[in-house]
């Protein structure tokens, strides 16, 4: 399936961008975190100050500079001050461990690292002891989205933390104070994003200037008008993308340090939102609490929803009680093809993801990696593995060639697509429907079970707040579909009756061999479900995986994706 996009624009740096929105709107509110403010006029100058800074600490086109923290003025102004150098930001996740962090730091070589104090102290301890020993340099911002001293008096006067500058060295800042800026080039890496991966060190996903320019300014997303409501982490694409549109567009972003549902409400209503981008835990949380009900959203014009799957029932409830249009996004933080359901226009198919985005071909491959014919009208079509392609796609994993080239899938003319990962199928209209991750699909007895069948009715039933079905050993099957589910407080659950209950709905095939009752599910700050980590104590008992099982059957594909483990990027 394929939809074709408008022109693409002529690229324009972002740094242009900023500078032209403050001579044409001054005073117009640029970024707001918090309580908190800058105008165009002010980020425009605090960008020039941070790449003075830079270029007086040295840092190169192509450098990389890492942020660690919430979100902050401070925060917004460092990453466009580092692309105002033609460095390249890498955004790191507050949520990795410590040796994680020391990890992605040496693997992305960064020259520099801004770190928030509230990242923790153990972070702060790693950053003071990478300084120590001259392993990069630290600027650290202040508490609670304060700028700090330290990192005003380094931006304002382009001293390294602990510098000395002499007479000699006060020249060469004034030199440099006068110099224009590097011009900023398409081909320039602009971030490294580092994957959510389960397993080993996460890749990190390089995207260009140029493709991060055109993402942001596709049309019918936001407008010089827009106040853009985000929540999520700043190092994730659930953040960025959308707030590259914003500020691409002119519009005001809000940004919050921390999602918690009352002050979201509060905020969007204060604020009269008009743009926000969710993942489908905080629509949840959102809808549950009390003060939804009393508070106007009635300014919302779109509002979008990435980072993981969204179940029937959630989408319903959004189309009866949350204000204005209403769009699932799926694909990668790498990028490729991708599907938007506008779930208003589309009321029938809140089983689907959609259809192929602007710019984006989707179709579907065979085991073999051959391509699958379409689905023809008033038929639905075959299934396998959703591969796409589209403008706005990663230039590649970072010093992980065999990697990228294993997400790569190219036509007979050489094109590059990239795999999903993901198991689906078009339905008689072109709509995708999302069956399971590759590497979730449980093969009992030679028939393939997709998890996502089962969790769909699991997710009918009144008394459950959670669930997630994998595959455990079994030795007449190979291995056979288990549940493991969260009862809603209050509540008794017989996980017999309710094993019976599921069966009584599927295939022979399909049924649950037992159910286990969980306290929680293991998720991540995006919602994101780790089936890893739920099905690694099964198979640790056997001393092999799955994919041994199978003599090596199911693929493992290292990428993320927005289905079963990944639904995540924000995407084209």
């Amino acid at each position: 399936m394929t939809n074709p996009d408008d022109a693409l624009p002529a690229f324009t740096p972002f740094p242009e961008i900023i500078a032209a929105h403050a001579r044409a709107r001054p005073e117009a509110m640029a970024i707001r975190v918090d309580e908190r403010a800058h105008d165009w006029h002010t980020l425009h100058g605090r960008m020039q100050e941070v790449a003075r800074a830079l270029l007086r600490d040295g840092i190169a086109p192509g450098d990389r500079v890492a942020l660690l923290g919430a979100a902050s003025l401070a925060y917004v102004e460092c990453l466009f001050g580092a692309i105002a150098v033609r460095a390249c930001v890498v955004p790191l996740p507050v949520s990795a461990s410590v040796d994680t962090l020391e990890a992605l730091l040496a693997d992305c070589e960064a020259r520099l690292l801004f770190v928030d104090p509230d990242a923790g102290d153990a972070a702060l301890d790693m950053a003071d002891r990478l300084a120590a020993r001259a392993a990069l340099r630290v600027v650290p911002f202040g508490r609670a989205g304060a700028e700090g001293g330290v990192y005003a008096a380094w931006r304002t006067h382009g001293q390294s933390v602990g510098q000395a500058v002499g007479p000699a060295g006060q020249a060469e800042q004034d030199s440099l104070s006068a110099a224009p800026l590097p011009q900023a080039q398409a081909e320039d890496p602009f971030n490294i994003i580092y994957s959510s991966g389960t397993t080993g060190l996460p890749k990190g996903i390089v995207h260009l200037h140029g493709m991060r320019q055109r993402q942001a300014s596709r049309k019918g997303f936001f407008t010089p008008q827009a106040r853009t409501l985000l929540s999520t982490p700043m190092y994730s694409n659930t953040t960025l993308m959308p707030l590259l549109g914003t500020v691409a567009s002119g519009g005001t972003t809000l940004l919050m340090r921390k999602f918690d549902a009352g002050a979201y409400l509060a905020l969007a209503t204060s604020q009269r939102a008009t743009h926000t981008m969710l993942v489908p835990v905080q629509y949840q949380r959102l809808l549950a609490h009390p003060d939804f009900a009393v508070c106007d959203l009635s300014s919302l014009e779109l509002s979008q929803s990435t980072g993981a799957p969204m179940d029937l029932a959630l989408k319903r409830d959004i189309l009866r009680r949350w204000p204005g249009r209403f769009l699932e996004v799926y694909g990668m933080t790498e990028g490729g093809g991708s599907c938007f359901l506008d779930a208003r226009a589309h009321p029938d198919k809140l089983g689907t993801v959609g259809k192929p985005a602007h710019g984006s071909e989707v179709f579907l491959i065979d085991e073999a990696g051959r391509r699958l014919p379409e689905a023809t009208s008033g038929a639905a079509g075959p299934v396998g593995e959703v591969v796409g392609r589209s403008p706005y796609m990663m230039a590649g994993y970072h010093k992980r060639a065999e990697a990228t080239a294993q997400l790569r899938w190219l036509d007979e003319e050489g094109r590059v697509y990239h795999r999903s990962g993901d198991i689906g199928r078009f339905d008689e209209d072109g709509f995708l429907i999302l069956l399971d991750r590759i590497k979730d699909v449980i093969i009992s007895g030679g028939h393939n079970i997709y998890a996502s069948d089962l969790e769909a009715v699991l997710a009918r039933h009144a008394d459950l707040a959670d669930s997630a079905v994998i595959g455990v050993p079994s030795s007449a099957w190979g291995e056979t579909p288990l549940a493991l589910v969260v009862p809603k407080p209050g509540t008794r659950l017989d996980p017999d009756a309710l094993r019976d209950w599921v069966n009584a709905q599927v295939g022979k095939t399909q049924r649950l061999s037992g159910v286990e009752l969980r306290a929680a599910l293991p998720r991540n700050a995006l919602g994101k479900l780790s089936k890893k980590e739920l099905r690694t104590p099964y198979w640790e008992t056997k001393g092999e995986t799955p994919a041994q099982t199978r003599d090596g059957a199911r693929q493992e594909p290292e990428h993320a994706s927005q289905a079963g483990k990944n639904h995540k990027a924000p995407a084209p």
